[in-house]
């Protein structure tokens, strides 16, 4: 019986010759990191479990991304907490605000998480790392606490569900309408601690920030991870960015998966999930008449740099609508670089935008865009949960940058279509 790539990947970072879906294995760990929130308590069980180093100063990320720039004295100190101890251990990672990024786009695009690694972070939206071909999963502080310690973690060995992905996409629809319609047909629980594999000729000609958006939001299902197998794209991808060798690993073709779900996507038309969870999808033709506050683009799921090219395309030469808040925030410094020299950020402020600099601010309901009681948004982030962007009684909808872009124009949520 073959062997999935997930399986091939953990049988390389564990000294256990022969396992099976469910053992709990002991895998040694390629690269782990946490950022403000989640880092200062996996450092206070660092130093209280009396370790005298960390397992490898290469190894270890520490990204201030949640709240920071510091918004508050609270944030300012967990900030200083990164610091402090980066400096203490002599972090090789340590991202200081004005080179940091969201943690999930800047590790790839810095050349830190590669094909083959085992990637673990203290932060849910880890999996995103899977588009390379890495077995990418996110962990409590406590477990990351351990991790810097010994470079090494437990994990149950999970089953694998492989998704394919036929058809020929329809104009506007991008990973994140794939993604938002497959969630939409499992649910939030339908990849409960498995491992979603994304396949298919669809999926074989994304572009890596598509794939990137695909893996980010597995953990919407439930999964342990997202992967897509590495291809002549990824290893594009990775020229002049890989900071050390790695192995490619691919299913093999009798591989044995939990179940196996085919999805044509001549079907699919750009996804809006509703709130209060983003199972709760609806194609944009059937979305009806809902007005918005404020319209979201950006995060670790679709703030890289063609989600941006998308948004300015739909704006371009046109105005944000008067009573509408439209707040853009690049996923990294170089991706807001890139957006400058492309002239995209002139086309966001002469819109009418607020760009920010790179944060998860917005998305967590942090900073940045926080929402007032009664206030609805349409957001690129992945999360519309109660409560997720600000006040409990406010409203979330989730959706590609194009369908954002779109609504900040008209003031309600509405198809690219409608204004290009």
């Amino acid at each position: 019986m073959g062997k999935t790539i997930v399986e091939k990947i953990l049988a390389a970072h564990t000294d256990k010759k022969n396992f099976k879906t469910g053992e709990i294995l002991n895998v040694r760990v390629d690269f782990a990191f946490a950022n403000d929130i989640t880092a200062p308590f996996a450092i206070k069980d660092f130093k209280s479990s009396g370790a005298k180093d960390v397992f490898d100063k290469k190894k270890i990320g520490l990204i201030p991304d949640h709240f920071s720039p510091a918004k508050d004295i609270k944030s300012a100190e967990q900030c200083k907490i990164l610091r402090d101890f980066a400096h203490e251990y002599k972090i090789e990672n340590y991202f200081e605000v004005g080179k940091m990024g969201i943690e999930h786009a800047l590790l790839p695009e810095q050349g830190l998480v590669l094909p083959g690694d085992i990637v673990i972070g203290a932060d849910s939206h880890t999996p995103t790392s899977g588009a390379l071909g890495a077995f990418a999963t996110g962990v409590g502080s406590t477990d990351l606490g351990a991790i810097m310690t010994l470079g090494e973690m437990w994990l149950k060995v999970p089953e694998t569900i492989k998704f394919v992905y036929r058809g020929k996409l329809n104009k506007w629809v991008s990973g994140k309408d794939l993604i938002l319609y497959t969630i939409g047909k499992i649910g939030v629980d339908g990849a409960n601690y498995k491992v979603m594999e994304f396949s298919g000729e669809v999926i074989k000609k994304l572009s890596m920030d598509n794939r990137f958006t695909i893996c980010n939001m597995a953990i919407e299902a439930g999964a342990k991870t997202g992967i897509i197998e590495p291809d002549e794209i990824t290893l594009d991808y990775l020229k002049g960015r890989a900071r050390r060798p790695y192995q490619i690993y691919k299913s093999d073709p009798d591989a044995s998966y939990e179940k196996i779900i085919e999805i044509d996507v001549s079907k699919i038309e750009p996804q809006v999930a509703f709130p209060h969870l983003p199972e709760n999808t609806k194609p944009i033709s059937q979305v009806g008449d809902i007005k918005i506050d404020q319209s979201v683009i950006g995060s670790c799921t679709n703030g890289r740099i063609e989600d941006l090219r998308i948004a300015a395309e739909v704006l371009k030469g046109k105005q944000v609508y008067h009573n509408v808040r439209l707040i853009i925030f690049p996923a990294t410094q170089n991706i807001y670089l890139q957006a400058i020299r492309e002239g995209l950020i002139d086309i966001f402020i002469s819109a009418g935008a607020a760009v920010s600099t790179p944060t998860c601010g917005p998305c967590l309901g942090g900073h940045m865009g926080v929402l007032a009681e009664g206030e609805r948004a349409i957001s690129t982030t992945n999360r519309n949960f109660v409560g997720r962007m600000g006040h409990p009684k406010s409203e979330v909808y989730l959706s590609n940058p194009a369908v954002a872009a779109a609504s900040a124009i008209i003031g309600k949520i509405a198809s690219p279509e409608e204004v290009m």
